[in-house]
C-alpha cells in the first residue's frame, strides 16, 4: 500500500477522477463539489491564497482506494482538516496511512486539532451523512457509506451531530399570527439580491456572515473576494430571489440563501454547470423540493423577528411551486435553531456528523 502526495498534473487528475468516481453510477449521489476540488488542486480558486493544502491518495496494487486533502486555513490555524475525503470501501490500513500523515503535518504546522467532513469552509459543506443512507442526497449536502464513520470513531474523534429539517409545503400552515406578521413586516423589509451589482451584494453577504457566525464551530472569517467567487460559481443557477436580504431602517441585517433542489434534475454522471441549468428548464416539474441552504442575522438583531421575516418572504415566493423544503444543517445542540425547526417544520429530515480530535 502506497501513500502519494499529489503534485504532478497526472496525479491531480488521478485524485480528481477517483473523487468523481464515487458519485458516478450511483442513483443516490450527485456530484456537487468536484468543481471546488478542481479549483483547489490546480490553484485557480481564490481560496488558495489563504490555505495550505496537501492532496493525498492511497494506492493498493496500483489503484487509488482513498483520497483526501489535508488543509489548514490561515484564518483557522488551530485545525488541520481532512477534507474531500473519499473511501472506496472500508480499508483500515489505508486510513491509518492518511491519519498518520495528518498527525505529522499537524505537528509541522502547529495545529492543535484535526477535523473531518469540513471542505475548507462551512459554506461548502460540513458533516458526513449518518442515517437514511437509502435516500437521495439533496443539493449541497453529503452522501456517504456508513463505513466512513468507523474510521473516525475507532480513532477517538469526537462527534459533532447535526440535523436538517423538512416541511410539507402543500399543507396550509401559518408561521405566526396575523398580528405578529404585521409587527414583523412593519419592522423589517425583505428584498431580492441585485445581481447587476454582484460585488456589492457579495460584500453585504460577507459582512453579515462574519457577524452572525463569528462564534460558530469551524467558522472562520470570510473575505469578499471568496464570496464573490462562490456566487460566480453558481450564477448560472441563481435567480435574484434565491438570495434574500432582510433590512431594518434600510440597512441589511440578515440574509437567506435558498434554491431548488437541482439534484432532482441531475443524473448520476452530471456535475454542477450549464447542463444542470438546461435540465432545470426542460424538466422544471421534476424539482418538487427546495433547499433553505443558509441564513444568518447579525448579532444585535437576533431573536427580534428578522429570521421570521425571511421565512415569511421565502414561503410567499415558493408556496404553490414546490411540494416540500429541506433546511441546511443545524447543530443538534443549537437549541435556538433546533427549537425553531421543531416548532415550525414537520420533523427531522436527515442527520449528519462532523468529527474533531484534539492532539
Amino acid at each position: 500500500m502506497e501513500l502519494v502526495i499529489v503534485k504532478t498534473k497526472n496525479e491531480k487528475k488521478e485524485l480528481l477522477d477517483f473523487y468523481k468516481s464515487q458519485y458516478k453510477d450511483n442513483p443516490l449521489r450527485r456530484d456537487s463539489f468536484s468543481g471546488l476540488l478542481k479549483g483547489i488542486l490546480y490553484g485557480t480558486s481564490v481560496m488558495n491564497k489563504s490555505i495550505v493544502t496537501i492532496p493525498l491518495v492511497v494506492k493498493e496494487e496500483g489503484k487509488v482506494v482513498m483520497c483526501g486533502v489535508l488543509a489548514m486555513a490561515n484564518r483557522m490555524p488551530e485545525y488541520l482538516q481532512i477534507s474531500f475525503f473519499e473511501s472506496l470501501s472500508y480499508n483500515e490500513r489505508a486510513f491509518v496511512i492518511i491519519y498518520n500523515k495528518a498527525e505529522e503535518v499537524a505537528g509541522e504546522l502547529g495545529c492543535k486539532k484535526i477535523c473531518a467532513s469540513l471542505n475548507i469552509h462551512v459554506n461548502y459543506g460540513l458533516g458526513f451523512l449518518s442515517d437514511d443512507y437509502d435516500k437521495m442526497q439533496t443539493f449541497g449536502t453529503a452522501h456517504n457509506d456508513v463505513h466512513i464513520h468507523k474510521y473516525f470513531l475507532e480513532n477517538n474523534f469526537n462527534s459533532i451531530p447535526m440535523i436538517t429539517f423538512y416541511k410539507n409545503m402543500e399543507e396550509n400552515f401559518s408561521l405566526v399570527s396575523d398580528k405578529m406578521k404585521e409587527r414583523i413586516e412593519n419592522r423589517y423589509s425583505v428584498r431580492s439580491a441585485d445581481f447587476r451589482n454582484m460585488k456589492e451584494e457579495a460584500r453585504i453577504y460577507t459582512q453579515i456572515n462574519n457577524d452572525a457566525f463569528k462564534d460558530h464551530p469551524f467558522y472562520y472569517r470570510r473575505v469578499e473576494e471568496e464570496d464573490l467567487e462562490l456566487f460566480n460559481d453558481f450564477k448560472l443557477l441563481l435567480k435574484p430571489e434565491n438570495l434574500l436580504f432582510v433590512e431594518k431602517d434600510n440597512e441589511p441585517v440578515g440574509f437567506m440563501l435558498w434554491y431548488p433542489d437541482y439534484h432532482q434534475v441531475m443524473d448520476d454522471r452530471d456535475t454542477i454547470g450549464l447542463s444542470t441549468l438546461i435540465k432545470s428548464k426542460i424538466y422544471k416539474n421534476r424539482m418538487t423540493r427546495f433547499k433553505i441552504v443558509e441564513m444568518g442575522v447579525i448579532e444585535k438583531e437576533q431573536k427580534k423577528g428578522a429570521i421570521l421575516a425571511l421565512f415569511l418572504h421565502c414561503f410567499k415566493l415558493t408556496k404553490g411551486k414546490y411540494k416540500s423544503f429541506e433546511s441546511g444543517w443545524v447543530l443538534e445542540e443549537n437549541f435556538e435553531s433546533g427549537n425553531f425547526g421543531i416548532k415550525w417544520a414537520d420533523g427531522v429530515s436527515k442527520r449528519f456528523v462532523a468529527y474533531e480530535k484534539e492532539l
